[in-house]
């Protein structure tokens, strides 16, 4: 029987563990060609996210759990899961329950049907639509400056087979961007649309700092765009910096006593000039930065303990 493994990535979620393993059991038991394990990456959560899942390990031994040594982020924690198992087919789900579980059903068809991808895609959301809406903008502009086509509102929810896991244990990014990957590395996306839920209990962990931190990451992991654009705009603005100097030179030759340049342009060009120089080198720092996480050689994570991982018994609806 073929194994499929369920990632699901951890950080202060007490109250939703157990719906969650619970939802995604169901799930398997009708699914009976299939075993499975659910592997839990913690985020060194400050609550007793670990302790729910230490205590439901007894009647789920299906279920492994890895504790981090802190918290590694969004990014670096779920890849290393993912890079971790040794599965026909890997699906990862966030455990806020707002990526309905049923969806694996669908996953396990396309992929029985070849698909190597199968992506869940937000076509809307019970959640915030202004920030839905920010990220469908967000999507689209990274898309038009990438070399590759990205899928607008794929956040990482679905699945992924054998073959495209040995690919991911080959990136060395210490900051990996799995769904920038997925499109870098040629794999084609079968795409599964459903709504969002809204989350039933606790809160989100995502704020505009951490959403803008991802942001910069995916574009900056998936495109030369900005730093070039930061060249062709200093290019140009240089060019109209000195066209407008010659032009005022030439109009005070010409009308020396009635032409008055005065303070205010030239203290609007010297502010507009800052500000782009902040601005790009903001983004060219990025990229340093990136080089420097890259050269440092750091491991992507760290891991405290491992509880029941391999896990001792796969989910079997047949037995």
């Amino acid at each position: 029987m073929k194994k499929i493994s369920i990632i699901t990535p951890t950080f202060n979620e007490e109250e939703n563990v157990a719906l969650l393993i619970d939802a995604i059991s169901k799930v398997a038991e009708k699914e009976k060609k299939y075993t499975f394990e659910h592997i839990i990456i913690d985020n060194a959560s400050t609550d007793n996210t670990v302790g729910k899942v230490k205590d439901l390990i007894s009647h789920y031994p299906h279920v492994g759990l890895i504790v981090n040594n802190r918290n590694f982020g969004q990014l670096r924690s779920p890849f290393h899961a993912l890079t971790l198992v040794e599965s026909d087919a890997t699906i990862q789900l966030c455990s806020d329950l707002q990526e309905p579980p049923e969806l694996i059903h669908d996953f396990l068809r396309k992929w029985e049907n070849g698909a190597l991808v199968v992506g869940g895609v937000k076509e809307s959301s019970e959640e915030n639509r202004f920030l839905f809406f920010l990220r469908g903008i967000y999507y689209k502009l990274l898309s038009t400056i990438t070399e590759h086509d990205l899928i607008s509102q794929f956040t990482g929810f679905g699945l992924f087979d054998r073959t495209v896991i040995e690919e991911f244990r080959k990136i060395n990014d210490l900051y990996p961007y799995s769904r920038g990957l997925i499109s870098d590395l040629g794999f084609k996306v079968e795409v599964v649309k459903y709504r969002q839920k809204e989350r039933e209990f606790g809160s989100t962990k995502n704020n505009f700092f951490t959403l803008f931190d991802y942001a910069l990451v995916g574009m900056i992991s998936n495109s030369k765009t900005p730093i070039r654009v930061a060249t062709l705009f200093g290019f140009i603005f240089s060019m109209f910096t000195f066209a407008s100097g010659i032009l005022y030179f030439v109009l005070k030759i010409l009308f020396w006593d009635s032409f008055e340049i005065g303070l205010a342009p030239l203290i609007i060009l010297i502010s507009f000039g800052l500000s782009v120089i902040i601005f790009f080198l903001g983004i060219i720092g990025e990229y340093i930065g990136s080089i420097h996480s890259e050269v440092l050689k750091r491991p992507r994570v760290l891991e405290k303990q491992r509880i029941n991982y391999p896990v001792k018994s796969l989910f079997n609806s047949k037995n």
